[in-house]
């Protein structure tokens, strides 16, 4: 029932929170903050009786304790059209790009997931052009993987790349503590190749209000899922989801919580399942895709977010040195896709990770003084190949190039024989 009774006393400020007294608050609900500083808007996070905790989403600079609360009846709701396609817009849905404002058909945003028993199977790939995740940890539609990488690599640089070679009708960009400039190269990155045109972009600057950034998966999502439900292949980017967590944790602690793990709320693992369980393909509809980068401070893979997000995702890709790792990363659905591309797909990858294991194990024998082989100096030089011509993330090419990419770098440095490959395949595919 609509509550429209108005409140003229906030019993306690700290931060971004507010806390007073109220009745007939549901939890997730909007209020109105009128104060001196103008109209702002707030969600009810805590309710404890009659006391009432408000997350304002432009933060409390100008709130005093005699600014007017007035509850809106509803919780938090995103808007959707065919027009957000092009747009950027902040976390709290305001236009960011300079164009008008969109408020069609208001939908609300963190609803539950879709049943598991009415979603379909993963068994579709979704082709990014990048030979080390379609040759080798290929992604699979409704699929949900992160990105771990510690700070300051290119995961960025990898995410617009993916953007604009996927091959899904829409794009959703969830930005969460960028700088300015990064949003500004995603945005004319994707305009000079005109993927724009099927982006929608929330971002969350690191200059906005805290409680921003704990928007943007929700209402990225809440997008996602409307595009999907019309038929659509939607993949959704976001980043970072450990800049999410710390966002959290400053919520958290400004509320006082007993913090858990390094200072994390102790629901840390639902509340980033909430967010990654929303990857699926619909029957008879369109299909979510989620990649999320996932930073890793100090390159610790038991960092509390790493670490709860490995439990809940379907594998992981590790970028190390500008480079998708092929040890440690994982797409575990890969193989519900990878027995419908091509007969030799699996055995070219296993074949291909295999000698450039030993091709590590050789750059240690060569860094330690021990005499080269003639074997090691085969493996030496198909590890400077397979780095230059696979693993570089500006290698741009379909899988069936790739492979056949591939059968060239094995064929450039060593014989039928030395590759473990079954004759009844090379005798087809070699070159």
């Amino acid at each position: 029932m609509f509550n429209n009774k108005v409140y003229h006393k906030i019993d306690a400020l700290s931060g971004s929170v507010a806390t007073l007294r109220a009745e007939g608050v549901k939890y997730n609900e909007i209020a109105e903050i009128e104060s001196r500083a103008g109209t702002s808007l707030a969600q009810v996070i805590k309710l404890d009786g009659p006391n009432v905790t408000l997350q304002i989403f432009a933060g409390a600079r100008g709130v005093d304790t005699a600014a007017k609360v007035r509850f809106l009846g509803e919780t938090m709701k995103v808007p959707f059209s065919q027009s957000l396609l092009g747009r950027a817009f902040t976390g709290a849905c305001v236009p960011r790009d300079g164009g008008p404002a969109i408020d069609e058909n208001p939908s609300p945003i963190g609803q539950p997931s879709v049943n598991p028993a009415r979603r379909v199977m993963p068994n579709q790939m979704v082709r990014t052009n990048i030979p080390m995740i379609d040759l080798f940890n290929s992604l699979v539609k409704s699929q949900k993987l992160p990105i771990f990488a510690r700070a300051g690599e290119p995961y960025n640089d990898l995410l617009a790349r993916i953007a604009l070679q996927a091959d899904s009708d829409v794009i959703v960009i969830g930005g969460m503590g960028l700088k300015y400039d990064e949003y500004l190269k995603f945005r004319s990155t994707l305009d000079k190749s005109g993927a724009l045109a099927k982006t929608v972009m929330f971002v969350h600057t690191a200059a906005d209000p805290t409680v921003e950034c704990m928007l943007v998966p929700d209402v990225s999502l809440a997008v996602a899922e409307k595009f999907a439900l019309e038929g659509k292949d939607v993949l959704v980017l976001l980043t970072d989801m450990t800049s999410f967590a710390d966002a959290m944790k400053e919520i958290a602690i400004t509320m006082e919580q007993i913090p858990s793990n390094r200072g994390y709320p102790g629901d840390l693992y639902s509340q980033l399942a909430a967010r990654y369980e929303k990857a699926v393909d619909f029957k008879d509809s369109g299909s979510i895709t989620i990649l999320a980068v996932t930073t890793m401070p100090g390159d610790d893979v038991t960092h509390p977010v790493p670490d709860n997000t490995g439990y809940i995702t379907e594998g992981q890709f590790y970028l190390r040195n500008g480079r998708i790792e092929p040890f440690g990363s994982l797409s575990r659905l890969k193989q519900q896709v990878n027995k419908n591309t091509r007969e030799d797909h699996r055995t070219v990858m296993d074949a291909m990770v295999k000698l450039y294991a030993a091709y590590k194990e050789t750059v240690e024998k060569q860094s330690m003084g021990f005499k080269m082989s003639a074997w090691d100096r085969k493996l030496l030089k198909y590890g400077a190949a397979f780095e230059r011509e696979m693993m570089d993330l500006s290698v741009n090419i379909p899988l069936e190039e790739a492979l056949d990419l591939g059968w060239k770098i094995l064929a450039d440095s060593f014989d039928k024989s030395e590759v473990g490959i079954p004759s009844k395949l090379t005798d087809k595919f070699w070159p």
